[in-house]
């Protein structure tokens, strides 16, 4: 096999796939995260291996990582760092503690159980790469993103997330349980991990022969970068988000009473810049239909404000994006 970043990064996805069984679709979002600059959110139910999919991808790259807990006591000085004191031969000296957030992938394991506080301190981060800490600020690596987890909203001690917050995440992945083949394997990898770890051999199929240098997704970034989209997949992608803006533009189907807010210009930027990594995941240098559907659920479900009446109905933003898809036209 050629020795090229797309390559090497396609070895990684196929072992950590492995390792995570049966969410593919969790694995290539959180990929096309780190080679769009953008932070992913999974959201699932507790036990559907979303930490443990982040975990395994965060242990095949040559990066720092840092994990946060989030909780209803957590305060915004424990992901952001500290000002602490110290005596310098009896002067007193101020330095700035790093925290969590200054490491290259960060983890945030059930972000909307911690207050709004918290999350405030996080959007900073997400948007401008900074932290603030009293008077100063503070810039974060280029290699930066933010990896969230959370429960459904229905869940207990949960909070939904600020829509500015929202709108930061490239893309939400939605991670439901597996099926009964999957729940096999998962068991059946289970034991062979745990029987590894008595007889005090490394883990069966845990980890990646060799570690990605985050340089190479550096150049893989720029080779996405050069991936041509032509104006009629364009005008596609600003159909789909101006869809959910004027709904009205579709009288045949459900969405203007479905959808109280639109997706913002974010979405499609989002849309641009997901389809190109994933076309070049395939292998291909031009964007097809397909890959622009492919990623459409990821970029707008979260984006989108339901009404009352898609709330009352019980209809979920992923119909609605399926509705989306069935009806916008190429061309």
């Amino acid at each position: 096999m050629v020795d090229t970043p797309l390559a090497k990064i396609n070895a990684v996805i196929a072992q950590v796939q492995q390792s995570v069984i049966g969410q593919p679709q969790v694995i290539n979002a959180l990929v096309i995260g780190l080679l769009t600059k953008g932070h992913v959110l999974l959201e699932g139910l507790p036990g559907t291996a979303k930490t443990r999919s982040i975990k395994s991808l965060a242990t095949s790259i040559n990066a720092s990582f840092g994990r946060v807990q989030f909780t209803p006591d957590l305060l915004p000085s424990d992901i952001t760092g500290t000002i602490q004191y110290q005596d310098n031969n009896g002067k007193p000296l101020l330095t700035f503690q790093q925290g969590p957030l200054f490491n290259n992938l960060v983890l945030a394991d059930e972000i909307n159980r911690a207050p709004a506080k918290v999350q405030a301190a996080l959007l900073e981060a997400m948007a401008e790469n900074t932290v603030t800490v009293g008077d100063s600020s503070h810039k974060l690596g280029e290699m930066f993103m933010v990896l969230a987890t959370q429960n459904p909203v229905e869940q207990e001690g949960t909070y939904p997330l600020p829509e500015a917050q929202m709108d930061r995440f490239m893309m939400k992945v939605t991670v439901d349980y597996p099926n009964d083949d999957v729940e096999l394997d998962i068991i059946r990898l289970m034991r062979l991990e745990e029987n590894s770890q008595q007889n005090t051999q490394p883990p069966i199929k845990q980890q990646v022969d060799h570690k990605i240098d985050p340089q190479l997704f550096f150049t893989a970034r720029q080779q996405v970068s050069e991936v041509r989209v032509s104006d009629i997949i364009e005008r596609y992608m600003v159909a789909l988000v101006m869809a959910t803006r004027d709904p009205q533009r579709y009288p045949n189907t459900s969405l203007a009473n479905w959808i109280k807010t639109g997706s913002s210009p974010r979405a499609t930027i989002a849309l641009d810049k997901c389809a190109r990594a994933h076309a070049w995941l395939a292998g291909r240098d031009h964007v097809l239909p397909d890959d622009v559907r492919s990623i459409a659920h990821a970029v707008l479900s979260h984006r989108i404000t339901l009404s009352y009446d898609a709330l009352a109905e019980d209809i979920s933003s992923q119909r609605v994006v399926d509705t989306l898809l069935d009806n916008v036209l190429i061309g």
